[in-house]
């Protein structure tokens, strides 16, 4: 499951409920006590309740009203399970069991109500869910009282299997027809419905956050938390090997609390009658595991800088990064970073974004992080960039990754402040982060080619900045790098061979003089300059050449679907086709392009457009 957005309600600065959405990459930018770490913590709260726990004076202060005294954090998912098992080994999905809200997502809320000193927690599903009385409560009934409630309402025995809880419920739904779905929170900590809860957390992604205030002793978290996280990742991959270690060991148990019951019985009926056999927890299973590093010369590691020991989590970062791109099948986790800048020198911030970025660009990984520091914000796409503010009544207003949010960002904080500005030397304008991930992974191939051409990836003094496609005539037409006073070079994709829509933005930037500079793509954009051998060599499909305005994302997207699914490309909806050919478009560009050989960047450029490109940059640094 992938987190696609939180709402927070009445949790320190969050008064009112606040929405905010969620990318693969995520980063939380703004003035110190915005409320930027307050949502990481909140995650962390809904996740574990451990790194941060509920505490009454989290209630929100202008909140204190008899009706008002819980905070709510929900969690809205999506990319959910297409089955999972409920009753017994009986699949069912969440679709069916009307578990999903208006927007087909899982929505989970938890309340925690701080009338007492110890705030208590309550979890719901916020779904789409069936209102008409007899079908309202269905989920929250066991076996007996489902059979009864069938049985009461008329519904033929043939149209289920009374032993299969699902099977029931689906029988009543189909039987009353007109539902009436309304948005229903419906409890899943308590009777029969905990069961959902117990499987859909057993779903939900490992949330690992790292902050930047630490307690200095010999456990220190910056060390061991890394080292956590590698457990419950394990843990998560063994997961139903546990549950039936977890259903053993309570049956057993339970066998043997049964016998001693009978006994009892025989010697005292009255006190054997008031006694069940009831399990008070389940097991923690991390608990049982212990992992840290341990430092050289016998030096504790609390007592090394605070910047080694935070370049253990750098390389921490670096190497899940490279291990989740490596392995399939792997369990989805969410990182979360307070403030990676802190303690760090420049270079190294620049190598934490990248393994952030490499992250974030493998599957079933999401990367949270905050920062109040311009630089760190320079160097994040601004779809990915979320600008947490306060407004005139005091509460906390978060600006999108949209232009207009970029604007206000470098406006309010100045994304590119004169210390940055004095190193880098030439602005490399491109359309999008799809374009940045192109011209960092082929760097490496062209500059096999000519050593001599600039390096995308580490070089300090170009800056790669994405305007947007949708908004980038706006960002042309209106000149907002003006200031800077850097030279651009603007690389803009061809899209059409005869109406190139960016043609006369291109014209724009030339015409404003100096070292400004800007290209068209040759063929229609730079999927079209990847060798259709790479594709099928790393993706394991099989395509043949295309032309130079192919749409090669939507090509490689209905090969995937072809050889996955049993469905035909053209019984695919056009807005399925689009999110299909998106994923392809990330994984050509983040995975595929790194893999090329020269030869095959030859045959696909054979006039050297691209390493064109690198010298125009390389005429613009010098």
């Amino acid at each position: 499951m992938k987190l696609k957005q939180v709402k927070i309600k009445n949790f320190r600065c969050y008064r009112n409920e606040t929405l905010i959405n969620l990318n693969d990459l995520t980063a939380f930018i703004g003035r110190n006590d915005a409320g930027k770490s307050t949502i990481l913590e909140a995650l962390e709260i809904f996740f574990n309740n451990q790194v941060v726990s509920i505490d009454k004076d989290d209630l929100n202060k202008d909140s204190l009203n008899a009706n008002d005294l819980k905070i709510e954090i929900s969690c809205i998912f999506e990319e959910l399970p297409a089955s999972l098992i409920i009753d017994a080994a009986n699949p069912t999905s969440l679709s069916a069991e009307y578990l999903l809200n208006s927007e087909g997502n899982l929505e989970i809320k938890k309340s925690f109500s701080c009338a007492n000193a110890k705030p208590k927690e309550e979890v719901f599903v916020v779904a789409n869910h069936p209102s008409v009385a007899g079908s309202n409560d269905l989920i929250l009934l066991k076996n007996d009282k489902l059979k009864a409630r069938a049985n009461q309402l008329g519904v033929p025995p043939a149209n289920y299997n009374a032993s299969i809880n699902s099977s029931i419920r689906q029988a009543i739904w189909n039987y009353i027809g007109i539902l009436n779905l309304t948005i229903t929170e419906i409890p899943v900590d308590k009777e029969d419905s905990k069961k959902i809860w117990d499987i859909l957390q057993s779903w939900m992604p490992v949330y690992a956050l790292f902050q930047c205030d630490r307690k200095s002793k010999e456990d220190d978290k910056e060390v061991t938390d890394p080292m956590k996280v590698a457990i419950n990742e394990a843990l998560k991959e063994v997961t139903s090997e546990l549950l039936v270690i977890q259903q053993h060991v309570h049956d057993k148990a339970v066998e043997v609390a049964e016998r001693t019951l009978l006994k009892l019985k025989e010697m005292n009926p009255g006190l054997a009658n008031q006694l069940t056999p009831d399990f008070k927890a389940d097991p923690k299973w991390n608990s049982l595991f212990s992992l840290t590093l341990s430092s050289d010369r016998g030096i504790p590691i609390n007592k090394r800088g605070s910047g080694v020991r935070r370049l253990i989590l750098l390389n921490f970062f670096r190497a899940e990064a490279e291990r989740r791109r490596s392995q399939a099948n792997n369990p989805s986790i969410i990182y979360a970073f307070e403030e990676p800048e802190t303690s760090q020198h420049p270079d190294h911030q620049i190598l934490l974004v990248d393994a952030f970025k490499e992250l974030a660009s493998t599957a079933a990984t999401q990367v949270l992080i905050t920062t109040h520091t311009p630089a760190l914000g320079g160097l994040i796409e601004n779809l990915n960039l979320r600008l947490v503010l306060t407004d005139l009544n005091g509460d906390v207003v978060i600006e999108e990754g949209t232009d207009a949010a970029y604007r206000k960002i470098a406006k309010t904080l100045g994304v590119l402040p004169d210390p940055l500005g004095t190193l880098v030397k030439v602005l490399l304008c491109v359309e999008g982060p799809h374009d940045i991930a192109f011209l960092k992974n082929i760097t490496p191939v062209v500059k096999n080619i000519n050593p001599n051409l600039p390096d995308l990836l580490n070089d300090p003094r170009i800056a790669i900045f994405p305007l947007g496609g949708g908004t980038l005539k706006d960002w042309v037409n209106n000149n907002y790098l003006k200031g800077l006073g850097i030279p651009e070079f603007h690389i803009y994709d061809r899209d059409d061979q005869n109406n190139p829509q960016y043609q006369q933005a291109a014209n724009d930037v030339i015409a404003r003089g100096g070292k400004n500079y800007a290209v068209l793509t040759v063929k229609r954009e730079m999927e079209n300059y990847i060798h259709h051998d790479v594709i099928n060599r790393v993706i394991q499909i099989a395509i043949s050449p295309y032309s130079d305005f192919d749409d090669v994302p939507m090509l490689v997207a209905q090969a995937v679907h072809t050889k996955s699914s049993p469905n035909s490309w053209a019984s695919v909806s056009e807005e399925s086709k689009k999110k299909k050919a998106s994923k392809a478009k990330k994984r050509l560009n983040h995975e595929v392009v790194q893999q090329m050989t020269i030869a095959e960047l030859n045959a696909m450029d054979p006039h050297n457009e691209i390493a064109s490109w690198f010298q125009e940059i390389n005429n613009r640094l010098n």
